[in-house]
């Protein structure tokens, strides 16, 4: 039997539709995961979001998936989720407002929005799909302010708590906080002194932040009683919000040669943290579908050649901190592709991982990880790390050493240039 014959033996092919060969992945796996992440390799493919779109449909069709987070602001999702459920507004303003990243104008994202609204009509709460953005806050170049996340958190806890325990310190919070400007300075990425992280007020907000989160718990009790359970979500969503914005502007003011590492590390944990939450809160539910870039869902550290920085940066992903606390209750699917000729990535050299798996007989196919790694080993094939590269710094070639790490690999033998 050849390599290639036994690779086939390793997965399923597929045309347009993802979602059975998916079905039969789930069934080789211990138990079916509470959080399936879906990775892509690179952003900005509409190819991609339209895989997953269908992926989810099969999923919320054939295996009680009622939800779906994305590499989007956690607080923006709240605006979209709104809208799927059946709120005011348009679809453009929310796609603007609810999806950072300015992917709301993505055609396959707004279509995935439009599918949740109409799936949701005349259905019961109970049976409703919800959306998530499980981002940190965050943009390329800046961060939010934590101003309207603690005035949140703060007027929560005085409507349903006993707000005669709030902190006295919980009045100032636009003072304390000042302009939204002051924190989404985009010259601050760059230069700490820029950065109003280690400020007096910043530093008292962070110990505000810890104090209001910890009030939530500690009238824990009564919000379970008083308060409906969609703003016990929306408070807690924005205490961690907040504090892990705080967190993240410390960082930015900090002159480290660890900067822009611990700047990784810090959203990713806010990621993660989200996805833990996510969890919890769908447990009675059904099962969540996860989407974002490899980089972040694998269960392997991040390794990231930032030569525009003069710098190799590591550190824990978001999926695998997730996985360390959820174990086979996390799953996760790399998406690995061949060629995208019009972002500058050709066909893959024949001793890489996308070399071998593009000679296969088939454009779109989903492996096994775990087969396929035992499969290369048993043939003495070791693929090598894709070196070629796209202009695009966000491309991530898998790296055949983490194979076995991804419960499957997800191959698009390349990505067309015309989009519908």
């Amino acid at each position: 039997m050849t390599v290639h014959s036994a690779l086939s033996d390793a997965g399923w092919a597929f045309t347009d539709d993802a979602g059975p060969a998916v079905t039969r992945l789930l069934d080789t796996l211990p138990r079916r995961p509470r959080l399936l992440g879906l990775g892509e390799p690179l952003h900005g493919e509409d190819l991609f979001l339209r895989v997953r779109n269908r992926l989810l449909r099969h999923l919320v069709e054939h295996e009680g998936y009622r939800s779906v987070a994305l590499e989007s602001d956690c607080l923006g999702g709240l605006l979209v989720d709104a809208y799927v459920a059946g709120g005011p507004g348009s679809l453009d303003d929310v796609m603007a407002r609810g999806v950072s990243h300015g992917w709301g104008a993505f055609a396959g994202n707004r279509e995935l929005v439009a599918w949740m609204r109409e799936y949701n009509q005349g259905r019961p709460e109970t049976d409703r799909l919800r959306f998530y953005g499980f981002d940190a806050p965050t943009e390329m170049m800046y961060a939010a302010s934590p101003r309207q996340a603690l005035i949140e958190v703060r007027d929560h806890l005085a409507a349903w708590g006993d707000p005669g325990q709030l902190p006295d310190d919980a009045a100032l919070i636009e003072e304390l906080a000042g302009a939204d400007g002051r924190w989404t300075d985009e010259a601050a990425a760059m230069d700490p002194s820029r950065s109003v992280g280690s400020s007096p007020e910043a530093v008292r907000l962070r110990l505000l932040a810890d104090d209001l989160r910890a009030l939530l718990s500690a009238q824990a009790p009564r919000l379970l009683a008083a308060a409906p359970e969609a703003d016990r979500w929306r408070a807690r969503l924005h205490a961690s919000a907040a504090a892990g914005l705080l967190r993240y502007h410390a960082v930015m003011a900090a002159p480290s040669p660890a900067r822009y590492a611990r700047l990784m590390i810090t959203r990713d944990t806010m990621m993660a943290e989200n996805l833990l939450a996510i969890e919890a809160r769908e447990a009675d539910r059904g099962p969540t579908l996860v989407f974002a870039h490899n980089g972040h869902l694998q269960r392997e550290e991040g390794h990231w050649q930032a030569d525009y920085l003069n710098q190799s940066l590591t550190w824990w992903t978001a999926g695998a901190i997730a996985a360390a606390d959820l174990g086979e209750r996390y799953a996760f699917v790399a998406t690995a592709v061949g060629a995208i000729h019009h972002r500058g990535l050709g066909a893959p050299a024949a001793d890489t991982l996308e070399g071998v798996l593009a000679a296969l007989p088939d454009d779109r196919c989903l492996l096994d990880g775990r087969r396929l790694s035992a499969t290369l080993r048993a043939a003495g094939t070791e693929p090598v790390r894709r070196a070629d590269n796209t202009d695009d710094h966000g491309y991530f070639p898998r790296d055949p050493a983490h194979v076995a790490d991804s419960d499957g690999i997800l191959f698009l033998r390349d990505v067309p240039t015309d989009k519908p």
